[in-house]
């Protein structure tokens, strides 16, 4: 159920949360939040009026993250990320400053993760940006048929290898 079989580390979620501009993001989406490591960081560093949309599929998540971070600023949807689009109208957002995800787009089917990243890239602002991290770089040459920019940096943490990936329109 999880992309990870243990909670995001400190220094992964400070990485990647360190790309965001957070002065000026006022719709962040993230994929996937699982138990919430990277959601509940997001809330605490966001501006107080930005917006986070976070999508998931399961709904055990779903109800933990309701109880677990009830914050007005956030939205849970139990659905799928290639409906952000959509998602995002019904919340009155017209584009998203930031996607943020780790769902592991390596072992899912193509025909879904092709879907998933042209969704992803249609919603974002022109100098918006998709960040994801990924314990596997198979995911690179779809990125790079969608997105205009991608941006890859390796890190070490402890004995787990992962790929943070930036990437633009």
């Amino acid at each position: 159920m999880l992309g990870s079989p243990i909670t995001s580390p400190r220094p992964l979620i400070d990485d990647l949360l360190g790309r965001v501009a957070w002065d000026d993001a006022r719709v962040i989406v993230e994929y996937g939040p699982g138990v919430g490591d990277f959601t509940h960081e997001i809330l605490r560093r966001m501006n107080p009026e930005a917006q986070l949309v976070i999508i998931e599929t399961n709904d055990e998540f779903v109800q933990f993250l309701r109880e677990w971070l009830p914050d007005p600023r956030l939205h849970i949807v139990h659905g799928s990320a290639v409906q952000v689009g959509p998602l995002l109208q019904q919340l009155g957002c017209k584009q998203a400053d930031y996607v943020i995800s780790g769902i592991p787009f390596s072992t899912m089917p193509a025909v879904l993760r092709e879907r998933i990243l042209a969704a992803t890239c249609s919603v974002l602002q022109p100098r918006g940006a998709f960040l994801a991290y990924q314990y596997s770089r198979r995911v690179s040459p779809s990125l790079n048929k969608v997105f205009g920019q991608v941006h890859r940096n390796f890190r070490l943490l402890g004995f787990l290898p992962v790929w943070l990936f930036h990437c633009r329109p």
